[in-house]
């Protein structure tokens, strides 16, 4: 579904700049940054940061996320 919204030129600029160093359209970058706010609502606790990261995470193929691997206990 798509919807036309009139967004401000100075959004639509830092939109472009950060979508560039993302690698994402200007469409993907302003629903990024849709989704990251969503959630932050949702999640006050939460850094931005860490919602953000997170939300990368989950669209990354499987074949290349890494594993998670538990640290190693010290012998007692």
């Amino acid at each position: 579904m798509s919807v036309s919204v009139r967004i401000d030129d100075a959004l639509v600029e830092e939109a472009r700049t950060a979508a560039k160093a993302e690698y994402r359209t200007v469409q993907g970058q302003i629903e990024f940054w849709a989704k990251v706010g969503r959630v932050a609502l949702d999640n006050p606790d939460l850094p931005a940061s860490f919602i953000a990261e997170s939300l990368m995470a989950m669209n990354e193929p499987r074949e290349q996320a890494e594993p998670f691997l538990p640290r190693t206990r010290k012998p007692e």
